[in-house]
């Protein structure tokens, strides 16, 4: 059931947030350092455009292009690539700043496909002060697979039946519904029609929460 406004609930003891193209974007910044990093290792433009490059680790997407004796520097070179393409290359996106400042500590995290530096320097470049952080060295299975938002609601010793998880990207989306969370799906990357959550909304602008001792109330407003 997708809803363009209203409350969503009864209430959430944690919400949980995928980084870019949810909380912030670095688009531009990932095409031109995997544009880059592609040319480096000589592949085809063809089968760079085959494969999926938003909301997944970078070691499974390399681990689609390259043979296995090369992929550990090549995953440390995009490493590099990106984070030197930190400066600049990320900005905050709608809502974003409001949203997170009236949540405390301890009912949100950021989940995110990045590796942890990477993940750290994007957040701290806009100002994000974040206490808890899911990122692709925590796990062994990224999004789709529920587990990344499964660790992030054990860290914060809360049922995952009570996570929202507000995702930009239809991996993401995978994963949420996987851990039988609810889910909240951003426009900020992709079409509503590609995207199956419990709420479709253009970005955190449009995501309203209220904070009591039992959780946390969310309402959605996207109307015209």
């Amino acid at each position: 059931m997708k809803l363009l406004h209203g409350k969503l609930g009864p209430q959430f003891d944690a919400l949980l947030f995928d980084n870019d193209g949810t909380l912030v974007s670095s688009m531009e910044s990932v095409h031109r350092c995997w544009t880059r990093w592609a040319r480096e290792y000589g592949i085809t433009e063809e089968d760079f455009a085959a494969v999926e490059l938003h909301g997944r680790p970078a070691a499974e997407i390399i681990a689609d292009l390259l043979p296995e004796d090369v992929r550990a520097g090549a995953l440390a070179r995009i490493e590099v690539l990106e984070t030197e393409d930190v400066a600049g290359g990320v900005v905050l996106l709608p809502g974003t700043k409001e949203l997170l400042s009236a949540l405390p500590a301890g009912r949100w995290a950021v989940v995110t496909s990045a590796t942890r530096p990477l993940a750290e320097a994007r957040l701290r470049e806009v100002g994000i002060d974040f206490a808890e952080l899911v990122a692709a060295d925590d796990i062994t299975r990224g999004k789709p697979d529920p587990e990344p938002f499964l660790l992030a609601a054990a860290r914060l010793g809360v049922d995952p039946a009570r996570c929202a998880v507000f995702e930009d990207a239809p991996a993401g989306l995978a994963a949420g519904r996987a851990a039988g969370m609810t889910t909240v799906a951003l426009t900020t990357t992709h079409q509503a029609a590609e995207l199956d959550a419990d709420v479709v909304v253009r970005d955190l602008s449009a995501v309203f929460v209220l904070v009591g001792a039992d959780g946390v109330r969310i309402e959605t407003d996207d109307r015209p």
